[in-house]
């Protein structure tokens, strides 16, 4: 029950805290409080459709945006209501390809920016479609790994008789998951299969490396059967379940792939034209 938990909240954790997750706030009106979700994830094949509350105060939106990470002038786009909602439209971009956008509200009482300067501007990253059967799958067997793997550290600690079974099958799951279906899910999405170390440092990639290596480390060290030194065997079970769950902590997608577009414009493939960002 214990790793159970511990994998449900890491799950929702990383829902809550990666940059994919929408933008949330709060603006004022007339008085009143309106909340908001912008996006920050979707797919090349359309537009990303942004939309906040219709005050329906006198009130026009402005949809303001960029290329991330260049030197283009922001462009404008006015907003119009729609179903309850001022909605404005970002055109797609290549896969990886990010915008960095805001939106200006002209009330009867001044400018409103959302979010605010203290928030400062929503980054949005556009991928190409993962297939179902690919992007489950990876999903699904990253987190029975580390539920796996912190049952195998709880083993370890409290009771080791299935540890080592249960450490092996935490790195299979984890090899055929992490390793195997993540570089497929990745290339699906943005053109590449691995861009971790050594040749970048996506930090996604990076961490389900380290994450794998160490688990290697301490299956090889306590092998398949007991071999008197049972104590440091359980130590480096404890050890790998610690280090997953701390991997697990670090948001998804931090430190992402995104497109150089500076490469893209000297006719460098998109696929070829990516690194690891800095942040989003």
């Amino acid at each position: 029950m214990v790793a159970v938990v511990l994998m449900v909240s890491a799950a929702g954790y990383q829902r809550h805290t990666g940059p994919s997750y929408p933008a949330t706030g709060q603006f004022l009106v007339g008085g009143y409080s309106y909340e908001y979700e912008l996006v920050r994830n979707e797919l090349t094949t359309r537009d990303a459709r942004v939309a906040i509350p219709d005050t329906e105060e006198s009130v026009t939106g402005t949809l303001v945006y960029k290329r991330f990470r260049t030197d283009d002038d922001f462009v404008e786009a006015p907003m119009v209501a729609e179903d309850g909602e001022l909605v404005g439209w970002l055109p797609a971009q290549p896969p990886a390809g990010k915008l960095e956008y805001f939106i200006i509200l002209d009330t009867p009482t001044g400018r409103i920016p959302i979010p605010d300067e203290f928030h400062g501007n929503v980054v949005i990253r556009f991928k190409d479609p993962v297939p179902l059967f690919v992007l489950l799958p990876h999903i699904a067997m990253m987190f029975i790994a580390m539920l796996i793997g912190v049952r195998a550290g709880l083993a370890a600690i409290f009771s080791p008789g299935p540890m080592r079974r249960l450490a092996w099958a935490s790195l299979v799951v984890m090899t055929i998951g992490g390793l195997v279906l993540g570089p497929i899910a990745q290339k699906y999405a943005f053109g590449a299969y691995w861009t971790g170390f050594p040749f970048d440092y996506d930090l996604t990639d990076n961490k389900v490396l380290l994450m794998w290596l160490v688990w290697v480390g301490a299956c090889v060290f306590i092998g398949l059967k007991s071999k008197g030194r049972e104590g440091m065997a359980r130590l480096a079970v404890v050890a790998a379940a610690l280090v997953m769950v701390i991997v697990y902590v670090i948001p998804h997608s931090a430190r992402g792939t995104e497109l150089d577009y500076e490469l893209l414009e000297q006719g460098v493939p998109p696929s070829e034209a990516l690194k690891s960002g800095r942040e989003g």
